[in-house]
């Protein structure tokens, strides 16, 4: 009789900030990854459901990352129907990537609770690589990262420390109904995190708090659609009022160390040369 094959772990947004983060995490520990993205074989779309099953055929784990947000109008019941087919298709433990702060995210995590498989939720706040895998990287080579952020400090969250928690999560023990609120070490506003960056790119980026409409319209002059800016903007001002300043212990918990400084990110990231200003007209960004 042929052995039965090894579970396997799906990442959904495996090509994403965090999601390809912990598919490399995964495969050092030799744990069969299956990648959730559209380009995947199977592929997974979150918007079409007739890919979800397939994807969750001989999965025993699961990373939910929603895709665009969780915290965006509408995820907590997609990832509520999500989680039922998941426990459905035999799918026993579900780790899920909620925003702290956002009401919609917290009805996320909910919908995860009731599913009836095991849970873990990393919650996370502003992830640094926004600066330079996401939204903001073309922004940060333009010389002024405009946001509606106000002054308010936020403890900045690295792709890295909520990939490794949540592979410890996926992975370990001991994780099973537990919350794990992820935090850099220390509280920096936005003009603080900007700062870091022109100080390791060795010129000048500065932050300009501007209103949502006028971020909304940055992003669209970018190519952005109005829908996600409107969206994003919306989030901003929801969370940043204040309520996630203060950091956790959560990463030297589960994982035993520090986690990565905002300054350590800025300072190994500009090495790569992702910030230079040349970057976006030779990209036709």
């Amino acid at each position: 009789m042929a052995a039965a094959a090894e579970p396997t772990t799906l990442v959904l947004a495996g090509t994403g900030k965090t999601g390809r983060r912990i598919v490399s995490g995964l495969a050092a520990r030799d744990v069969p990854v299956r990648v959730g993205s559209r380009r995947a074989d199977p592929p997974f779309d979150w918007a079409d459901e007739t890919t979800w099953e397939p994807a969750l055929r001989g999965v025993d784990a699961a990373y939910v990352a929603y895709h665009p947000d969780a915290a965006f109008p509408g995820a907590a019941r997609t990832v509520g129907a999500f989680a039922s087919l998941a426990v459905d298709c035999g799918v026993r433990h579900l780790v899920l990537l909620a925003d702290r702060g956002s009401a919609e995210a917290e009805r996320c995590e909910q919908a995860v609770r009731d599913s009836g498989a095991e849970w873990t939720i990393v919650r996370v706040g502003f992830i640094t690589q926004n600066f330079s895998e996401a939204f903001l990287v073309n922004l940060v080579r333009a010389g002024v990262v405009a946001l509606p952020a106000g002054d308010i400090a936020e403890p900045f969250t690295d792709a890295e420390d909520i990939a490794d928690v949540a592979v410890a999560a996926l992975t370990e023990n001991g994780h099973a109904g537990r919350i794990h609120e992820v935090t850099g070490p220390r509280l920096l506003t936005f003009a603080d995190a900007v700062g870091e960056l022109s100080k390791a790119t060795r010129r000048e980026i500065r932050y300009l708090p501007v209103t949502p409409e006028q971020f909304i319209s940055s992003l669209t002059e970018r190519g952005v659609s109005a829908g996600y800016g409107t969206q994003l903007a919306a989030l901003m001002v929801e969370v940043f009022d204040g309520r996630r300043g203060h950091v956790t212990g959560t990463v030297e918990r589960v994982l035993g160390r520090q986690p990565r400084d905002f300054a350590e990110y800025a300072r190994e990231t500009a090495t790569t040369g992702v910030w230079d200003a040349r970057a976006e007209s030779s990209r036709g960004a």
